[in-house]
């Protein structure tokens, strides 16, 4: 069943350039995908230092945005950072990127490549009906390999059981496995430009082919 993602009043008050854009799709998660991180090490790492250097790291398009609409939130985005800078933070610091699996690794490309945090849940362990809002005071999750996450004035995803997910580190709830069969991949996106149209387009094809992405729909949340 297709999910129903809604954004929160709230939110769109303090940022009103908020959009999600968003897949869903049957997959087989495999441990690796070689293709795709030839790929990433012989391209993608070379545009991303590129990047950092014609603009700093807090510069970078669409990171930049995200870092002020964290502020507008009430976060401090240097403590807390979006996922896609933490990701771009490696990268130039040559340590390079954790390989978990073909969803996970997928997600990640994306979220180098587009500059906006992407996150992906196990579509079984996550309600029909979700809602991306800004996060609790003293709400908190247990994030992966993470104790306890301060998510409160964080932007966060959230069902009927509370928040499973934020752009800065996901929960264990919906974590991706290699026993996940039907996921849900966001692209959080603060900007006011195209990028996330051309975000869409790109990750489809990014997740049918280094991810084996089937049945996928595609749609944005505004």
């Amino acid at each position: 069943m297709k999910k129903q993602l809604t954004i929160d009043e709230g939110m769109k008050s303090l940022w009103p350039a908020v959009r999600v854009g968003c897949f869903q799709y049957k997959v087989k998660v495999e441990k690796k995908n070689g293709d795709m991180w030839r790929y990433l090490k012989k391209d993608i790492f070379k545009k991303t230092k590129d990047a950092i250097f014609d603009y700093g790291v807090s510069d970078i398009p669409n990171i930049k945005e995200s870092r002020e609409a964290y502020r507008a939130f009430g976060k401090d985005p240097s403590r807390y950072r979006v996922s896609s800078e933490a990701l771009v933070r490696r990268i130039g610091q040559g340590k390079g990127l954790y390989e978990v699996n073909t969803v996970v690794d997928t997600n990640n490309l994306i979220s180098i490549e587009s500059g906006f945090s992407v996150g992906s849940y196990d579509a079984y362990k996550i309600a029909d009906t979700l809602v991306f809002r800004v996060g609790r005071e003293g709400e908190t999750y247990e994030g992966i390999g993470k104790d306890a996450v301060n998510i409160a004035n964080l932007p966060v995803l959230a069902d009927s059981k509370g928040a499973v997910g934020s752009s800065t580190s996901d929960s264990r709830r919906a974590m991706i496995t290699e026993e996940t069969t039907e996921v849900l991949t966001l692209i959080y996106s603060f900007s006011d430009n195209g990028d996330l149209e051309k975000a869409l387009k790109y990750g489809k094809e990014y997740l049918e082919r280094y991810a084996g992405a089937e049945e996928t729909e595609c749609w944005i949340a505004e």
